[in-house]
C-alpha cells in the first residue's frame, strides 16, 4: 500500500472584526402557541395521529408502525457517549405549531416565529444568496418557496410531506429504501415511525443549480422532539448545493433530534451538503446521514457541529459506481458538559473509486471532542484511494481529545493514509503571538481560526464567518 500525500491552499482565515453574533439570537424562546402537542413518550395512537394530520398513503402508516415495533425491540448504543440519561418516554414526538404550512410570504407566517428566523438571519440570506428556503418550526414547516427560474427548470424542492403528496412514486421508490433500512439502528428506527418535515429535492437530468438551496430547523418547546426527513435525488449529471442549519433555545430539560439525511448521487451527479449544527446544550443530537454514490459522481460533506450535549453522527458515504469519490471536512467544538462523537464512514464497493476525510476536533472547558470513523474497501475495488486525517486540539488540561478510526481493506491493490494527531495549544505559539501584542484570548482565537480554517473556506462566506465566530464565542464563554 502507499501513502496519498494531500497539499492543501493556504488562504487567510476570516477575521473575528468581519461579522458579529449575538448568542441570544439562538438562546432565545418564543412563548408556546400551538395547534398540538402529543403526550410524552412514543405508541401507536402518536404515529397514527401524525400519520393522519399528514393524510398520508396506507403504505406510509404501515411504514412507521413497522419502525416502532422494531424500535422497540432494539437496544441503545453500548458504544461511544452514554445515553442513560436520555429519558425516551419524556419526549414530546409531535408537536404543530399555530400556523400555516409552508406559507411563501414571511409576511404570512406568524409573528413570534417570523422574528425567530429574522434574528438567525434566514430572510436576509434567501434575498442575497440563496435559491430556495425551507423553515421548520417544531414539526412542521411554516414556510417553504423556491425561485421560479429554478422552478422553470425542472427543479423540485419540497418538504418532505409535500413530497410525498405530489411525488408518490418516486418518494416510494427512495425514501429509507436502499440508502437508510428502518433498522438500521435504534434511532433511524424511532426517526421512521415519527418523522415530520423536512426536505425533498430532485434535481432532473443535467440541470446544474449554481445557487444553495437552504433548510433552516428550529426546535422551540421544552422536552420537544425534531424529525425532519431529508431526501435528494440528483438525476444524472446535475449538481446542487444544500445546506442546512439547526438550532434551539436552551431549557433544563432535555430535548431530543434524530433528523435523517438520505442523497441518491446519480451518475455524473455532484452534490454538497454543508451543515452547521447549534443545538443547545441540554439537546441530544442522534442524526443519521447517507449518501449512495454512483459511477462517475461526487459526494461532498461539509460539517460544523458546536451545539448539543451529546453529538453522534457519521455521515456514510457509499461508492457503488466505478470513479465514485467523497470528500468529508468538518469541525465540532466540545464545551463544558458536551461530548462531540462525530466522524466520516466510506464504504468504497467499486473499482477507481476515491475518498477523503478531514476532521477537526476541539475540546475546552471538561469538554469532549472524539472523532469516530470507518473507511471499508471491498474486495474488487482496485485502484481505489483514501487519505484521512482526524486532528484534535485541547485549549486546557480538564478536557479531551479522542480518535477512533478504523480501516477495513480487503484489497490489496489500493492506495490507503492515515494521520491522526492530538495535543494542547503549544506555549511557544502563544508566546510568539502575544510577543506579537495579541492578548492571551486573542492569540488562542487565532490559533483556533488556523486549526479550523480547511473547513471554513469550504463553506459560503457568510456561513463560514457563522461558524467562526459561534466558536470564538463559546471561547468567549467559557474563559469568562
Amino acid at each position: 500500500m502507499e501513502t496519498i500525500q494531500i497539499k492543501e491552499t493556504k488562504k487567510q482565515p476570516i477575521k473575528p472584526t468581519e461579522f458579529s453574533i449575538n448568542r441570544d439570537n439562538y438562546d432565545h424562546y418564543n412563548q408556546e402557541n400551538l395547534k398540538f402537542k402529543s403526550e410524552k413518550g412514543v405508541n401507536e395512537e402518536v404515529i397514527k395521529k401524525i400519520s393522519s394530520s399528514k393524510n398520508e398513503p396506507e403504505w406510509m402508516l404501515e411504514k412507521r408502525l413497522e419502525a416502532l415495533k422494531i424500535f422497540n425491540n432494539l437496544q441503545l448504543p453500548n458504544w461511544g457517549p452514554s445515553l442513560k440519561k436520555l429519558n425516551l418516554n419524556e419526549i414530546h414526538y409531535f408537536i404543530q405549531p399555530e400556523a400555516n404550512k409552508n406559507s411563501k410570504s414571511w409576511d404570512e407566517v406568524p409573528e413570534d416565529i417570523r422574528k425567530t428566523y429574522e434574528k438567525l438571519g434566514i430572510p436576509e440570506a434567501e434575498k442575497n444568496s440563496l435559491g430556495g428556503v425551507g423553515a421548520q418550526y417544531e414539526s412542521e414547516v411554516v414556510y417553504h418557496k423556491l425561485k421560479k427560474e429554478l422552478e422553470e427548470q425542472g427543479v423540485v424542492f419540497l418538504d418532505c410531506d409535500e413530497g410525498l403528496k405530489k411525488y408518490p412514486g418516486l418518494f416510494k421508490k427512495y425514501f429509507m429504501t436502499s440508502c437508510i433500512p428502518v433498522d438500521l439502528h435504534k434511532f433511524i428506527a424511532l426517526h421512521a415511525a415519527v418523522w415530520s418535515g423536512g426536505t425533498f429535492i430532485y434535481i432532473p437530468k443535467g440541470v446544474k443549480v449554481k445557487i444553495p438551496l437552504q433548510a433552516y430547523f428550529r426546535m422551540n418547546a421544552k422536552k420537544g422532539g425534531q424529525f425532519e426527513h431529508t431526501l435528494i435525488i440528483a438525476d444524472e449529471d446535475s449538481e446542487v448545493h444544500y445546506i442546512e442549519g439547526c438550532s434551539a433555545p436552551k431549557y433544563d430539560e432535555s430535548s431530543l433530534h434524530a433528523g435523517c439525511v438520505e442523497i441518491h448521487v446519480l451518475k455524473g451527479a455532484k452534490v454538497r451538503y454543508s451543515s452547521i449544527e447549534n443545538w443547545s446544550k441540554n439537546t441530544y443530537n442522534l442524526n443519521t446521514k447517507r449518501a449512495i454514490v454512483h459511477e462517475n459522481s461526487l459526494m461532498e460533506w461539509i460539517n460544523g457541529n458546536l451545539g448539543s450535549k451529546i453529538t453522534m453522527l457519521y455521515p456514510c458515504s457509499i461508492l457503488l459506481g466505478e470513479n465514485a469519490k467523497t470528500d468529508y471536512i468538518g469541525v465540532a467544538y466540545a464545551g463544558e458538559g458536551q461530548y462531540q462523537d462525530t466522524g466520516c464512514k466510506v464504504i468504497h464497493l467499486a473499482p477507481n473509486t476515491r475518498s477523503t476525510i478531514i476532521s477537526k476536533g476541539i475540546s475546552m472547558n471538561g469538554g469532549v471532542s472524539s472523532y469516530r470513523g470507518l473507511v471499508s474497501i471491498k474486495k474488487g475495488c482496485i485502484n481505489s484511494k483514501t487519505n484521512v486525517r482526524c486532528d484534535g486540539l485541547m485549549l486546557d488540561n480538564k478536557s479531551k481529545a479522542l480518535t477512533c478510526p478504523s480501516m477495513d481493506v480487503s484489497e490489496n491493490d489500493v492506495e490507503v493514509a492515515h494521520e491522526a494527531t492530538i495535543g494542547k495549544i503549544g506555549e511557544d505559539k502563544l508566546f510568539y503571538l502575544m510577543s506579537r501584542g495579541l492578548t492571551e484570548d486573542d492569540s488562542i482565537k487565532m490559533i483556533v481560526a488556523g486549526f479550523i480554517e480547511p473547513v471554513i473556506k469550504q463553506l459560503p462566506l457568510e456561513y463560514a464567518a457563522e461558524l467562526n465566530k459561534l466558536i470564538e464565542l463559546e471561547i468567549d464563554n467559557s474563559v469568562c
